[in-house]
């Protein structure tokens, strides 16, 4: 079970989705049963028959109502696992997006950026302990019981599923829970999340060989031949563990190539015209500020404080005849900026992308102040651009 963050952008389309059917809504985001899971919930429960067989062999075809009862109670240990994580990364200021059932158990999606160690700490740590409680409640249940029954034995087996699933989860490597929890620990330490993302990324490679090699050598070290379920079921997951650890290194490198991205760095430079200049005006402004090049400035026209207002839009300029251009006012081919919207020439990172999506309110260009003094001119595609190039 795994938590994901995904990375936020100037202007975020609506998180896409997972495919499968809703059965209901949990701090606000849909919970989705995918379609892997119907083969996950099959496989398991032809898996679990024969335990129960052995376990009560007097229950016939029974054995595998049992064994899918059994998968059903798996998988809401797995969903109380994502609820416990969805409900404390809203209690941590996150957006979440939504809990998915999956093949591989399930995850929780949620966007806002953790702003701290501890924030990234608390969701992670809180879907293994939750199992881990579940797997206490079921054992005290077990031992209670007075007779092994078919009751008893679903008891043990959430207690034994619990253990192992809060358990495996707290293994030090992204993309399992503890990966998260190293990730914050390290991040604490060095104050460098990324620093913290590729460490728990290599972990979570070295946790992937380690499985792999637990069904390998423990049969060998016992006298035994590894058993070939096993075996394709360990590489199975330690691929899947694998792709999530390279994908968690990838992801924190290219974060901190997107935290070297200043709103100064990508800004265009811009030429000021007060309110009331005509096209003319504007037009010999960004000239005289090309000095004799290809003009290049962004033509801003500013209030009394030099406050920006607006941009002039060249492709509304060049629909302007020559003649007119004197007798036009610049208000007539300006395009109003989004109130609010401005950014200082330092702010970087994840910072100024989501100050961008905060306050561009869906415009492209925002412009770039400094102590009351526009500087620049952002156009977010520019900032898009830069940011797929990372």
């Amino acid at each position: 079970m795994t938590t994901s963050e995904p990375a936020s952008t100037p202007a975020p389309p609506a998180p896409q989705r997972s495919k499968g059917f809703v059965i209901g809504r949990v701090a606000g985001a849909p919970v989705i049963v995918t379609r892997s899971w119907f083969l996950a919930a099959f496989v398991l429960t032809i898996l679990f028959v024969p335990n129960v067989q052995n376990l009560a062999p007097g229950l016939g075809a029974g054995a595998y109502l049992v064994a899918f009862v059994f998968v059903l109670l798996l998988f809401g240990s797995v969903f109380l696992h994502e609820a416990a994580h969805a409900l404390v990364a809203r209690a941590r200021g996150q957006n979440v997006t939504e809990l998915a059932v999956t093949l591989w158990g399930g995850h929780t999606a949620y966007t806002g950026g953790l702003g701290r160690p501890l924030d990234g700490f608390l969701v992670a740590v809180v879907g293994p302990l939750t199992n881990l409680a579940l797997a206490a409640g079921f054992w005290f249940a077990y031992q209670a019981s007075p007779v092994l029954n078919v009751p008893t034995l679903l008891l043990f087996a959430g207690a034994a599923s619990n253990a192992f699933v809060g358990a495996f989860n707290l293994l030090p490597g992204l993309p399992l829970d503890g990966g998260q929890i190293l990730e914050s620990v390290v991040w604490a330490v060095t104050g460098k999340r990324t620093t913290g993302t590729v460490v728990a990324g290599w972990a979570g490679r070295v946790v992937a060989v380690g499985v792999l090699l637990w069904a390998l050598v423990v049969p060998f070290l016992r006298g035994a031949t590894p058993d070939i379920t096993n075996v394709l079921l360990s590489a199975l997951i330690g691929a899947f563990l694998w792709a999530g650890a390279g994908a968690a290194i990838a992801n924190g490198r290219r974060r901190e190539a997107v935290d070297g991205l200043t709103a100064a760095g990508l800004a265009g430079p811009a030429v000021l015209v007060p309110l009331g200049s005509t096209v003319a005006d504007a037009l010999d402004a960004q000239a005289a500020a090309a000095g004799g090049g290809t003009p290049s400035h962004y033509v801003v026209v500013v209030g009394h404080g030099d406050v920006p207002i607006a941009v002039i839009d060249g492709g509304a300029v060049t629909a302007v005849p020559e003649s007119a251009r004197g007798v036009t006012l610049v208000d007539a081919v300006a395009v109003p900026f989004v109130p609010g919207s401005a950014v200082h020439p330092e702010l970087a990172g994840t910072d100024l992308l989501t100050q961008l999506a905060q306050r561009s309110g869906g415009a492209r260009l925002v412009p770039v102040v400094d102590d009351g003094r526009v500087t620049g001119v952002l156009d977010l595609a520019d900032v898009a651009r830069a940011i797929r190039a990372t």
